[in-house]
C-alpha cells in the first residue's frame, strides 16, 4: 500500500493516489499529502485506480479532509472507483458529499 500526491502543471490541481489498501495505516501520510496545500489549488482529486481495499477509516479521512479543506477548495472529486469502492461509497452518502466518478 501507498500513497502518492503530484500537482497539475498550473497547480490548479492536487491528485492523491492510492495504492492497494485504503486503511488506517495510511492516516498520516493522507493527512500530510493536503496539509501544505498551495493556495492555488481548486480542485482535489483522490485516484482510487489501484485501490482494492478501503475501511471505515478511510471513510473518515475524506471527510477530516472536506472539513479541512472547505474554505480553500472548490471541489473533492474521487476518481476511478472500482465498483465495490464505488457500492460503500454510495451506500455511505459520499455521493452527497464528493463528486465521485
Amino acid at each position: 500500500m501507498s500513497l502518492s500526491k503530484n500537482a497539475s502543471a498550473d497547480g490548479k490541481t492536487l491528485t492523491i493516489q492510492i495504492r492497494g489498501k485504503f486503511d488506517f495505516n495510511l492516516v498520516q501520510s493522507f493527512r500530510q499529502a493536503y496539509a501544505d496545500i498551495d493556495p492555488k489549488t481548486k480542485k482535489v482529486v483522490v485516484d482510487l485506480r489501484e485501490t482494492d481495499y478501503m475501511d471505515s477509516s478511510a471513510l473518515g479521512m475524506l471527510l477530516n479532509m472536506k472539513k479541512t479543506l472547505a474554505e480553500s477548495i472548490d471541489t473533492i472529486q474521487i476518481a476511478n472507483c472500482r465498483p465495490q469502492l464505488k457500492k460503500i461509497l454510495q451506500i455511505s452518502r459520499f455521493d452527497k458529499k464528493f463528486d465521485i466518478d
